[in-house]
């Protein structure tokens, strides 16, 4: 028998999540199996196995993850006090932001889709939407509609979805961005 190969690093859950993101992202989740990830990371598949059931558990693992992460980016863009305005353009221009520099989290969150991967669905979209609602809410000193906030996200979405599809960094885009913050606010304040 062989002598078991050293590895450079420990495989945990977050190993294994990192490892796959960019997997799905360039492969489609249907292309991406247990043993090409265990391959990606250089362990066995049996190794990954160990630490999630299947690939879509994997996959809303990694999903949850994200979320997390970008909460996290919008709570700390929430708890800035000062004008309405700027708060509001800062959200805007954070969501814009989290998506661009980080195209392979964003993509697995909003934008990759499988029948296979529905019945492990969260309710992570929502709560950021919800989180994102309440921060207009509670900046804005008038009463607004839900649907204009509910635009305004999905506004967001396509900015960020369109440049994310064709390899833009936030870099790229920061002026372009600036002209439509000040768009979406216009049309919230509206």
């Amino acid at each position: 028998m062989a002598a078991r190969k050293a590895v450079d690093r420990e495989l945990s859950r977050k190993v294994i999540i990192d490892g796959a993101h960019q997997l799905f992202v360039d492969e489609g989740y249907q292309a991406v199996s247990m043993r090409m990830i265990a391959r990606e990371l250089g362990y066995s598949h049996g190794a990954i196995y160990y630490h999630f059931k299947n690939k879509a558990e994997l996959f809303y693992a990694m999903v949850e993850q994200d979320f997390v992460m970008f909460n996290k980016e919008l709570m700390s863009l929430m708890q800035h006090n000062g004008v309405e305005e700027e708060n509001i353009k800062g959200l805007l221009r954070g969501f814009i932001r989290f998506g661009l520099t980080y195209p392979n989290h964003y993509e697995v969150m909003f934008m990759m889709k499988d029948k296979e991967i529905e019945q492990y669905a969260t309710n992570a979209p929502e709560q950021t939407y919800k989180m994102f609602a309440d921060a207009i809410v509670a900046n804005m000193t008038k009463q607004i509609e839900v649907k204009r906030i509910w635009s305004a996200f999905l506004m967001l979405h396509g900015f960020v979805s369109h440049y994310v599809k064709i390899g833009h960094a936030f870099q790229d885009v920061e002026a372009l961005t600036e002209s439509y913050v000040d768009a979406i606010f216009d049309m919230l304040a509206k």
